[in-house]
């Protein structure tokens, strides 16, 4: 186990699951709740409790492989160790810094969709949409090179007033419900077929993957062998509850139509009933609050985990070297993030990021069976995990081919691109050192 003699550097508990619900409660709930009502209906509460049991399993394999091998590469580290430097581990981790790339994009587009409804800047909902989405994707890559440490301080307090706000929201949404006549949309009739609400579950897993955070943290984290299971499985099941709540609140209070007219913003919708354009303004301030700081914490983890590749030379060296003393990765995060964000639908987004994540904690589960011993965790549970990540896939991709072709063609042709350029590039690595 890797100690850090710097005590004040370490980790405790409560921050170790802060991470994780930061990362976890970012800018995913706001941009995808309606996106999953859209596919499940009444059974949205279902289909967030199917993606967090998939979230809670990856998480034991997670917290076993943090524990034996403790490192801020996390992810990469892990995947590495199960599967050496090899082309296929290359991939996957390139995967993972595109899937960071497609999470931010998913960020922007929440900030751009909420924004315009506390201040219009050309009078076109969608070109607002475009320039509050750019502009926060550049401020938050400036605030990035500017200090580090702004970023974490932003995102310390961000976590705090974004946990408030939504458990605000569940206490009054709650109370709200009595005597809601719309309540009657979470009976079993209205309900999704089961397969829809896998699907449902599946598009809106980026709501989850955050958790994974706390793998880069794992070296800095006091009395790690009682502390990283909590801190993992504490966060997960919390932010499930939390999901699985909002979901109800937002079903019950609002019909099917208004929920299909603001499915972008729908959060904010939800608070109306009850507090009226005052819940729906706290409700939007909370979305960009905790948008922003989701995109700020990313960019800083998108441009880590491209550092950590390419030192692994999984990716050009060149990756690791230094602009305005931050990692060359940053800048072409934000580079990348603009140009999808500005291009793709927000299903499409998800669909992505979720596929994305889905494949990588597939992999890691399988990681986690395959070095079991080493890692003293049980076979079974990261088995299962990575069954259902794997089936959760499939099921996703099928699914969306017939509704959502773009998205589709999107993640698989990001990840046959993975291949290749790994491929193609260990290729002429070989080739140099051969020469």
């Amino acid at each position: 186990m890797k100690n850090n003699t710097n005590s004040n550097a370490k980790i405790s508990l409560r921050e170790a699951i802060s991470i994780g619900i930061g990362g976890m409660v970012g800018g995913g709930i706001f941009a995808v709740l309606g996106l999953a009502v859209s596919l499940a209906q009444g059974g949205t509460p279902i289909a967030f409790l199917f993606a967090g049991i998939i979230a809670s399993l990856t998480a034991y394999s997670y917290s076993k492989l943090s524990l034996a091998f403790p490192d801020r590469g996390g992810t990469v580290k892990f995947i590495n160790q199960g599967f050496g430097k090899t082309v296929f581990s290359g991939a996957i981790n390139n995967l993972l810094w595109v899937s960071y790339i497609i999470m931010l994009s998913l960020y922007a587009s929440a900030f751009g969709s909420y924004a315009p409804n506390l201040f219009n800047i050309t009078g076109n909902p969608s070109w607002d949409s475009h320039v509050y989405l750019s502009g926060i994707i550049i401020i938050a890559t400036i605030i990035n090179y500017y200090s580090i440490a702004v970023v974490s301080k932003i995102e310390s307090y961000a976590v705090i007033i974004k946990l408030l706000i939504l458990l605000g929201f569940i206490v009054v949404g709650l109370y709200g419900l009595f005597g809601n006549p719309n309540v009657e949309q979470l009976a079993v009739s209205n309900w999704e077929s089961p397969l829809l609400l896998l699907t449902g579950g599946m598009v809106i897993f980026v709501a989850y993957e955050g958790f994974e955070l706390i793998a880069n943290a794992a070296p800095d984290i006091i009395n790690p062998e009682i502390n990283i299971p909590k801190a993992y499985n504490y966060s997960v099941w919390f932010v499930v509850f939390l999901y699985v709540i909002i979901a109800i609140v937002t079903v019950g209070s609002l019909p099917f139509e208004t929920i299909a007219k603001a499915e972008d913003y729908v959060l904010a919708e939800a608070a109306k009933p009850m507090l009226g354009k005052v819940g729906f303004t706290i409700i939007t301030v909370a979305a960009l609050i905790s948008t922003f700081s989701a995109i700020n914490a990313s960019l800083y983890g998108g441009s880590r985990v491209s550092f950590e590749v390419a030192e692994d030379d999984e990716l050009p060296h060149h990756l690791t070297s230094k602009l305005w003393n931050q990692p060359i990765g940053l800048l072409i995060t934000a580079v990348l993030t603009l140009l999808i964000a500005n291009t793709l639908e927000l299903e499409s987004i998800s669909t992505a990021g979720s596929a994305g994540f889905l494949l990588i904690f597939a992999i890691v589960n399988y990681v986690a069976f395959k070095l079991s011993r080493e890692i003293q965790g049980k076979k079974i549970i990261p088995l299962i995990g990575f069954l259902m990540c794997a089936i959760a896939f499939v099921t996703l991709v099928i699914q969306q081919y017939q509704s959502n072709l773009v998205g589709v063609v999107v993640i698989l042709a990001i990840i046959f691109s993975c291949f290749i350029f790994e491929y193609f590039y260990k290729k002429q690595e070989s080739n140099k050192n051969n020469a």
